[in-house]
């Protein structure tokens, strides 16, 4: 009897200890893994809501980062997790690819989340993005470098330019002028298209001609006149215009005329008047019978 309680008992115990070892064994789990720096869990990872003992999960670098070594994996071990050996590193994009005309400012470096400037040489202009950023994917912004041009070539009066394309004129090109028979241009032979979109000078000026002369002209033409004319001529295109003066000529003849009368009269006026006075006062008119007078 007594054999057969202590085999019970043994029996018993072996029982509670054996469910305390299997009680303990299925309560043993890991909590959910923290994320590193630069990496995530993968999907498949996320999806896990509990993390018993063996379990194991798997992580990725972060958007913008790329492996540089290790395997990204984590297991559950007596509650704890291993060591995680992934090493993630930012993406590098490298320098932009080359395109013509185009330059890049890469003093920010290359690496993820990087800007750089997008110039372009003299005589271009950036079209598009003036700025590329690192991304995960590459560089971003599309740019790309256009010549410069400039508006219609300007017209001249009486006289013409060298430009027939129906083209714009691009940056350095330039734009000659002539002008017709009669006439003189004045100011450059030639314009150039420059960097700004604009030329470089106004368009010149045919001057001369009939009908035509600039300011300078103008000017030169009053003066010569004001010193070689007559008070009777007038200079006009050249030829000598004395319609209005002959016109004018009785009228200062007779002018002239009347004051010569005018002073004639008046000067033989002045000379009766002085005679009489002299006779008056001195008596030298009766001078001659004094002195005959005397000599009786």
């Amino acid at each position: 009897m007594e054999v057969f309680l202590d085999t019970c008992g043994r029996r018993r115990v072996k029982f509670l200890l054996l469910l305390y070892l299997f009680v303990v064994k299925a309560a043993a789990a890991c909590s959910k893994p923290k994320g590193m720096e630069n990496t995530v869990l993968t999907d498949k990872s996320l999806l896990m809501n509990e993390f018993p003992e063996g379990s194991e999960v798997h992580w990725e670098c972060a958007h913008g980062y790329v492996r540089d070594g290790g395997s990204g994996s984590m297991t559950c071990v007596d509650d704890n997790w291993t060591e995680p050996d992934l090493i993630c590193k930012k993406n590098d994009c490298g320098p932009p690819k080359p395109q013509p005309n185009m330059n890049f400012n890469m003093s920010a470096g290359t690496l993820f989340g990087a800007s750089i400037k997008v110039t372009c040489d003299k005589g271009f202009r950036v079209v598009g993005s003036s700025y590329k950023q690192c991304y995960a994917t590459g560089w971003s912004g599309r740019a790309k470098c256009e010549i410069v041009t400039c508006g219609k070539p300007f017209e001249v009066t009486n006289g013409r330019h060298s430009w027939d394309s129906q083209d714009a004129p691009k940056y350095g090109e330039t734009i000659s002028y002539i002008c017709n028979e009669g006439y003189t241009l004045i100011g450059k032979e030639s314009i150039m298209c420059s960097e700004t979109g604009q030329y470089d000078s106004w368009a010149p000026v045919c001057g001369g001609g009939r009908g035509i002369l600039t300011a300078e002209g103008k000017a030169s033409t009053a003066s010569v006149a004001s010193m070689t004319s007559s008070p009777f001529q007038d200079k006009h295109d050249g030829a000598i215009d004395t319609s209005e003066d002959v016109g004018n000529v009785p009228v200062i003849v007779s002018v002239i005329s009347v004051v010569l009368v005018v002073g004639i009269l008046v000067l033989f006026l002045h000379k009766f008047l002085l005679k009489r006075k002299g006779s008056y006062d001195t008596r030298e008119d009766l001078k001659p019978e004094l002195l005959q007078f005397q000599n009786l």
